[in-house]
């Protein structure tokens, strides 16, 4: 791939993640992002669809933005499995050559974007939280690094495409316009089950519920001192999800897939409750997209009070289950 012509490289892709017929919500906030993107480049917006009986989601992929989908239907795609998708992918890639490649990071984007990169040695960008275009086009892919405590920009000057994988969560969703015309391209099947080198045996799908889809987000920080049951008593009386600060998370008192900020997840909750957090910069760039923000801490101090809505300066202890009671939960011992 050493001397490759960048300019025959054209038009931003967004592989559309879906399971079982539905949508991953990340997808369509990737068609949104997309679509800016590739306004901003003069160039087209391509959808990527690969699965079984999924052309319902290639007619919404159009009708949130897309300008053409690409279709890959075929049951060697169903249930998801890394290597027929990647394949699939990498061919469309070898031959179509797209400028830009959107993924989104979720526990399947990760897992097969590395085999579209690797075999036509483009550049792969991880876990970005922002996305933009320089004046020559050249994707900007930011996502944090150290840790956290500084964030990176990434430029892939030399080779195509210019890949990233995106978190959940961090732009919101393309709406859906039912008016809107584009190209529903079934594409050839380059696989199938001779090819493949796994078998699903058994899918077992865990507890811990995707708290970037969750309205109503209640997270603990230092300050509940590792008891978290009045943290999940309001979460439930809000019909809401437990979440947690890096520090919450590193103590052992919750467990990862529920962490907030620059090194977890992100998201944007209508409601999100701050109890105990401090509000390190790691953390607020993981929830500072919420619609509103309530925060408990003792401290008047606390960088959380400069992004809430509303701040209680007292302790969560007195605070939480007086919520409780209020949104008609059952009060906890504390």
């Amino acid at each position: 791939m050493s001397g490759i012509d960048v300019d025959d490289y054209s038009d931003v892709w967004v592989f559309v993640e879906q399971h079982e017929g539905r949508a991953e919500r990340v997808s369509w906030e990737l068609l949104a992002e997309g679509r800016r993107l590739a306004d901003a480049k003069g160039e087209q917006l391509v959808a990527l669809v690969i699965g079984e009986d999924c052309r319902g989601v290639a007619e919404e992929a159009i009708a949130r933005g897309a300008d053409r989908v690409l279709l890959a239907d075929d049951p060697v795609f169903e249930p998801y499995r890394a290597d027929p998708y990647g394949e699939q992918f990498r061919a469309l890639v070898a031959d179509r050559k797209p400028d830009v490649v959107l993924i989104g990071g979720t526990h399947t984007g990760r897992d097969f974007a590395g085999r579209v990169a690797v075999p036509v040695h483009a550049g792969l960008t991880a876990d970005c939280t922002e996305l933009d275009v320089d004046d020559e086009g050249l994707l900007l892919a930011r996502r944090p690094t150290f840790g956290g405590d500084a964030m990176a920009t990434i430029k892939c000057v030399n080779h195509r495409p210019q890949m990233a994988t995106v978190r959940a969560g961090v732009f919101d969703p393309a709406e859906l316009d039912p008016d809107r015309d584009g190209e529903i391209e079934p594409v050839e099947v380059v696989v199938d089950e001779s090819m493949t080198k796994s078998r699903v045996l058994e899918r077992v799908v865990g507890d811990v519920t995707d708290i970037t889809d969750a309205d109503v987000v209640v997270a603990g920080g230092a300050g509940t001192e590792g008891n978290f049951g009045p943290i999940q008593d309001l979460a439930d009386a809000l019909g809401g999800e437990v979440a947690a600060t890096r520090a919450a998370v590193d103590e052992g008192w919750v467990e990862p897939a529920r962490q907030v900020g620059q090194t977890g997840k992100t998201v944007r909750p209508t409601l999100y409750v701050a109890a105990g957090i401090s509000g390190a910069i790691q953390h607020l760039e993981g929830m500072n997209g919420s619609d509103v923000v309530v925060a408990v801490n003792t401290d008047p101090n606390a960088p959380i009070f400069d992004l809430a809505d509303y701040g209680i300066v007292d302790d969560l202890f007195e605070v939480v289950p007086e919520l409780i009671e209020a949104f008609g939960g059952e009060t906890p011992e504390v």
